[in-house]
């Protein structure tokens, strides 16, 4: 049995406490929707920047009436030190006893490369101010351990493969540099007050909840929906650029290992990938393929534009320390996630229509 079996076990014998930021968010609501099966009790906080609604409504879906009661949302901004020391502490609605928090999963940021290219400003302010605010209240709340959504960006112009986490290059866009930042904001914290931190390096990470709408969408959910919708699919570059996609629950186990792993292991950064690589002119092929198995046909080929500012070429994770130091071992390649993602999307489609 692995230890991620061992550890959903004990979860479900003996329940925990956990603050989820950024929870209406794609993998924040993953995260909570597998937290709330497993009959933990949840806080969760988003400002509705780039979350949604409907990601929480779909999570209330997939869990029983109980289930659900053992979350507590908090509509807030992490750019507020007083948003993140209210979401420190679980108060069941209608009862005068609170909880505290035993474990921080720190998922709210300003994601995308573009995006802070477009306005650094903001991304700043989000992902640097922010992720302070969420460091000083978990820290005052002694909570057990802080885990935090870092990002394989920090490996920059670094060109050697597979990324290993004590090599990195310098970074190529405003977004790397503040994901670079909660790095050593996070050890920084360790090393000044005890405090028991680890960064996950996420790798491209997808699956249900991806937003396929807006400028930033992701290239797996923005292709998905162009697809069934029969339109075109513009590939940056020759389709040669290779990605380390991640299917999100296993993310979602990565997260869990990390926040209930022991002190040896704490204080450190960690890949998060299946550790494959893939171009996207090969992905391009899976998503035919697996609309084919879903009964839908797309036969138009890609158009191929320029490259895009601020990307890397190639990136490929060793996730070997994450293997021994955390038990993380991923299920799910990316030709399993995307069979397991596809008819998610073609039913989010048929919902736009």
């Amino acid at each position: 049995m692995s230890r991620y079996d061992r550890l959903l076990i004990e979860l479900r014998q003996t329940p925990k406490t956990w603050l989820v930021t950024g929870v209406a968010g794609f993998i924040g609501s993953n995260l909570l929707e597998t937290l709330l099966l497993l009959n933990q009790r949840v806080v969760g906080l988003d400002n509705f920047a780039t979350g949604h609604q409907r990601n929480l409504d779909e999570v209330r879906a997939a869990v029983n009436n109980d289930q659900w009661e053992r979350f507590v949302f908090i509509e807030g901004d992490i750019r507020s030190l007083a948003d993140c020391k209210k979401a420190m502490t679980f108060c069941s609605p209608g009862e005068g006893d609170s909880v505290p928090i035993d474990y921080v999963l720190h998922q709210a940021a300003l994601g995308s490369v573009p995006r802070s290219i477009n306005d650094p400003i903001a991304t700043n302010s989000t992902n640097i101010d922010g992720f302070l605010n969420m460091l000083v209240a978990a820290r005052d709340a002694e909570v057990k351990s802080f885990t935090y959504a870092a990002s394989s960006s920090t490996y920059g112009d670094h060109p050697g493969l597979p990324k290993v986490e004590d090599v990195i290059g310098k970074p190529l866009s405003p977004y790397a540099v503040t994901k670079y930042v909660n790095e050593l904001y996070a050890e920084v914290f360790s090393r000044t007050y005890g405090f028991n931190a680890i960064g996950l390096r996420y790798f491209n990470v997808f699956g249900k909840r991806q937003d396929p709408n807006g400028a930033y969408a992701a290239v797996i959910p923005k292709w998905s929906a162009s697809m069934i919708a029969g339109g075109n699919i513009s590939i940056n570059g020759d389709g040669e650029t290779s990605r380390d996609f991640c299917f999100v629950e296993n993310a979602v186990q990565a997260n869990l290992l990390a926040a209930t792993a022991d002190e040896t292991a704490k204080n450190n950064i960690y890949n998060v990938a299946f550790g494959e690589r893939t171009t996207l002119n090969q992905l391009f092929v899976y998503l035919t393929q697996s609309l084919l198995e879903q009964g839908r046909t797309y036969n138009l080929s890609p158009v191929y534009q320029d490259f895009r500012g601020g990307d890397v070429r190639h990136s490929l994770a060793d996730i070997s320390k994450a293997n021994q130091a955390l038990g993380y071992f991923p299920k799910f390649s990316i030709k399993d996630g995307i069979a397991r993602t596809m008819p998610w999307y073609i039913n989010q489609s048929s919902k736009a229509l």
